[in-house]
């Protein structure tokens, strides 16, 4: 792999940077990035600061042999034995496990991270609650981070056609499994089988059917706001679906997106006015554009699949634990199996790209009731768990991850999600912050 500083002086180079990731199939790992909502016992926002804040405990996990990041004297990441603890700019707290061998592995870590959360939080009153949009209070009563990177994006998402830029980066929270590819025709079915059902997978894990403190009558809020986000960087790619789609159409896609910031000596520069493509041929400042700044763009770049030294699958909502700990296993299912892969692509093969908008933007609202091809998503998603199940029979260490399903299968059979249990949680808390932050906390056992 060339050195993140080298200047980049042909596409081709862009091209190889995801041919260079390429691994071999008894290499291949899988992991979790989950995000997780703080609140006070009476639902209410963690401030960073203070002596009860989201510092202090980032603090007290540094305690335990994290090595901290630090930026302008706060710590904003954490990092051991190949994970990551970075904040959201909500202050939404996400783990980035470590890329392990099973779903099981994968669980295992995000549990060994929720003991360490529970135990430094003891005494702070901060607690972690599932789903996928912060449920109780205003956005304005949600203070921003203080990271350099997001004060850029603040203000970049204030532009037209980002309408709910604001309430993606402060309210919202998701889970992704993150998979390896052997090559670029491997990666190429990876992508676009994730693609073509990922809207099942966003309406299987729905999970934020409260905002404001009452019902917002969406199944998914969260994927309701990355409707409003930016078309630019966001939603299905088109081109996926094409027979020939390379490696070289997602270059040519991510070239024509306008950047956030161009990174210089930790300093993050924003209102550049320029997509990476511009930046490549022209520079920034008389410097030229390098591999670095190619991952820091890549990492700007929020489709429903994304590419980049592997492949992030990233439409669901962080759902409640025992349905989390299923997404490693059913995308590990239904990618790293060919078999399973081409039948997960053949059931929704047929749908036009407008038909797949649709299904997208329905199902924020109607969930696994939303229909294409004739066809509830509820019915999908039962395949879709069955052809996980059958994948991981043929994968290392797939019979202990077929067990993590029965959750995902419960829920499919049903045509529920886990926004039709929290709305019955509401109910039963008459609307109670405190009796659902109880409910909703996420369990460590």
């Amino acid at each position: 792999m060339p050195s993140s500083a080298q200047p980049i002086t042909s596409e081709q180079q862009l091209v190889m940077y995801f041919h260079e990731a390429a691994k071999p199939a008894r290499a291949w790992r899988v992991g979790i990035e989950q995000e997780k909502i703080g609140v006070r016992s009476d639902g209410s926002p963690v401030p960073y600061d203070g002596p009860t804040g989201i510092a202090e405990l980032l603090g007290r996990l540094r305690a335990r042999g994290h090595t901290p990041y630090l930026e302008d004297g706060h710590v904003i990441a954490l990092s051991r034995d190949g994970a990551q603890i970075t904040l959201e700019p909500g202050g939404q707290v996400e783990f980035s496990g470590p890329a392990v061998a099973t779903g099981r592995d994968a669980a295992a870590a995000l549990r060994r991270h929720l003991r360490d959360l529970r135990e430094c939080s003891a005494g702070l009153d901060i607690r972690f609650i599932a789903g996928g949009f912060r449920p109780f209070g205003s956005i304005d009563d949600v203070p921003w981070l203080p990271k350099r990177r997001y004060k850029v994006m603040r203000a970049y998402l204030q532009g037209a056609g980002r309408r709910l830029g604001h309430e993606m980066m402060k309210r919202t929270a998701t889970v992704q499994a993150n998979l390896d590819f052997k090559d670029e025709q491997d990666a190429v079915e990876r992508m676009r089988a994730a693609m073509g059902i990922t809207s099942v997978v966003t309406a299987l894990f729905a999970a934020s059917p409260i905002s404001e403190g009452r019902p917002n009558g969406f199944k998914s809020y969260r994927a309701a706001v990355w409707l409003e986000m930016d078309d630019a960087r966001c939603g299905l790619l088109p081109f996926v679906f094409q027979s020939q789609f390379s490696f070289g159409d997602y270059v040519q896609w991510a070239l024509d997106v306008p950047m956030f910031f161009v990174v210089r000596d930790g300093h993050y520069h924003g209102g550049v006015d320029m997509t990476f493509r511009r930046f490549l041929g022209e520079g920034w400042q008389g410097q030229p554009a390098t591999i670095a700044d190619w991952e820091i763009h890549l990492s700007t770049l929020f489709p429903e699949v994304r590419l980049k030294r592997y492949i992030e699958v990233r439409g669901a909502d962080a759902a409640p634990l025992p349905v989390t700990d299923g997404l490693a296993a059913l995308w590990r299912g239904l990618l790293d199996a060919p078999e399973a892969r081409a039948a997960a692509w053949g059931l929704v093969e047929g749908a036009s790209m407008d038909e797949r908008e649709r299904v997208r933007r329905e199902v924020p609202r109607s969930g696994l009731a939303t229909r294409l091809g004739g066809r509830a998503l509820w019915e999908i998603a039962v395949e879709l768990c069955r052809l996980a199940r059958a994948g991981l029979q043929q994968l290392p260490g797939g019979r202990d991850d077929q067990a993590l399903l029965e959750p995902l299968i419960a829920y499919a059979a049903q045509g529920r999600c886990p926004a039709d249990d929290m709305l019955a949680d509401f109910s039963r808390a008459g609307g109670d912050p405190t009796k659902l932050v109880d409910a909703w906390e996420i369990p460590v056992d």
